[in-house]
């Protein structure tokens, strides 16, 4: 067994109350602390959807701080890159299950990527 999808699969991830909480920059770069992310790459600029999707990653998976989800993650940007972020299957579950948002923007996109495949 893969020690690391059993750390991932046992590991707990933090969650806010509301996703209204999650009230960080849409917009601009920023600078993660090393808490947050350890590699060369600390800086992402924001209107580059790559950028967005890797910093929000290495969020929700090694946030220790509700603080840190408040600070960085922001609500709209949030709901609109979920489908694409690549998360453990655990902390995907974690945060569809309170949030009826982030499962409706899932169910959207794996939708239209059948729709498609279809035509």
């Amino acid at each position: 067994m893969n020690s690391s999808a059993c750390y991932a699969g046992h590991r707990a991830y933090l969650v806010p109350a509301d996703l209204s909480e999650l009230r960080g920059p849409a917009t601009g770069v920023v600078e993660l602390p090393t808490r947050l992310d350890w590699s060369e790459q600390r800086i992402y600029d924001l209107s580059d959807n790559s950028h967005v999707g890797l910093m929000y990653e290495r969020v929700i998976r090694e946030a220790t701080q509700f603080d840190d989800l408040r600070t960085y993650l922001n609500r709209e940007t949030l709901i609109r890159v979920w489908p694409y972020l690549f998360l453990p299957a655990e902390a995907r579950h974690t945060w569809e299950t309170p949030f009826s948002e982030l499962r409706r923007a899932a169910f959207r996109h794996v939708h239209h990527c059948r729709s498609h495949m279809l035509t």
